[in-house]
């Protein structure tokens, strides 16, 4: 039977109060939910334009990926879909992405997807990397204000630039007065072995522990959220010895970093069998306190967005294992080789 036709004044009452309902749990999910925050390293997110100030070649119509606009867009889509469900059910408020090519890229992924009635806002810069991955950040507005930004570089001993990834940091004006100092990073790769790689890492954990030692000196009780692909596990140096990550707070001890995903489970990203993980979440110790007149974050409320629709089964190692866009040089048409991770402050 036709409701509408049947009954319209019937009909028109309850739409009225579904769509009053909606608007109410909305309203409802906005002050509950506090700030989600989610990082992604997309897995190569390139337009189909040739840069000549960067290698990106290979991702050309005519490169050695065969990269088209229709495989272009398809991704887009595809990053758009985790990033409105890694919280569940809430809209992430702030996200950090990886592995992004320029501004451009962003642009359509905020226009031209399912994010383009979430009307998120852009914080983006060219980096030094040759290839011209960058950091970036997305933002809403009515909810979270970025009061300033900068990229920092990572920095050889000599003070000369190393040509890879900056690390942005964004200090933002909670919908409830709280600052927030926030870091999103993407460390140099293990390209090329990890002990031969591993001191570039370093030099990325120094910078960033100097620069997190500046907040504690400046601030009282500054509220600082680290999140990025740091090519490295809790266990490897740059983490635990150089950046002064923590796995426990210890309450006797003021200003520590805390590595939240040190105790979680499985992997944001798989190598043959091996589930590791790379993209961390790491807090100051006074965002693990709880207080009334500011936000907070329960370990409970932190971990690695592994939706079913990002995996698929792994055929050669058994398991499961996140849907790529390429395996090697064969496109696969998935989303992204790293799982995201997202952090709720409530």
């Amino acid at each position: 039977m036709n409701l509408k036709k049947k009954f319209p004044y019937v009909f028109f009452v309850l739409l009225f109060i579904w769509l009053m309902s909606c608007s109410s749990s909305v309203r409802k999910n906005d002050e509950d939910s506090g700030v989600n925050i989610i990082f992604y390293n997309t897995e190569n997110m390139f337009d189909t334009r040739d840069d000549p100030l960067t290698i990106d070649e290979e991702f050309l119509p005519e490169g050695e990926r065969h990269w088209t606009s229709f495989r272009f867009y398809k991704k887009l889509n595809h990053i758009s879909k985790a990033i409105i469900a890694s919280c569940e059910y809430h809209f992430p408020e702030i996200v950090g992405l990886a592995e992004v090519e320029n501004r451009f890229v962003l642009e359509q992924l905020t226009l031209r997807t399912s994010l383009s009635s979430l009307k998120y806002k852009i914080i983006h810069k060219d980096s030094p990397d040759e290839r011209g991955i960058d950091v970036a950040c997305l933002y809403m507005p009515e909810k979270v204000t970025p009061l300033e930004y900068k990229y920092y570089p990572i920095l050889y001993p000599n003070g000369h630039i190393n040509k890879t990834r900056e690390i942005l940091y964004v200090q933002f004006r909670l919908f409830n007065g709280d600052t927030l100092h926030l870091f999103f990073n993407h460390w140099p790769s293990r390209y090329g072995g990890q002990a031969k790689t591993e001191n570039l890492r370093r030099m990325a954990a120094e910078r960033l522990r100097n620069l997190t030692d500046h907040l504690f000196e400046i601030y009282k009780n500054p509220r600082i959220v680290i999140m990025g692909d740091f090519n490295d596990e809790y266990s490897n140096k740059s983490i635990k010895y150089y950046l002064k990550a923590k796995k426990n707070d210890d309450l006797s001890v003021k200003n520590e970093l805390i590595d939240l995903s040190s105790s979680w489970h499985g992997g944001t990203l798989k190598y043959h069998q091996s589930w590791q993980i790379f993209d961390h979440i790491i807090v100051s110790d006074n965002l693990l306190k709880t207080d009334k007149n500011h936000l907070s974050v329960d370990i409970n409320n932190t971990g690695i967005s592994n939706l079913d629709f990002l995996l698929e089964p792994d055929v050669k190692y058994k398991g499961m294992r996140p849907d790529r866009t390429y395996i090697g040089f064969k496109y696969h048409g998935g989303f992204s080789d790293h799982l995201p991770v997202h952090i709720n402050l409530n």
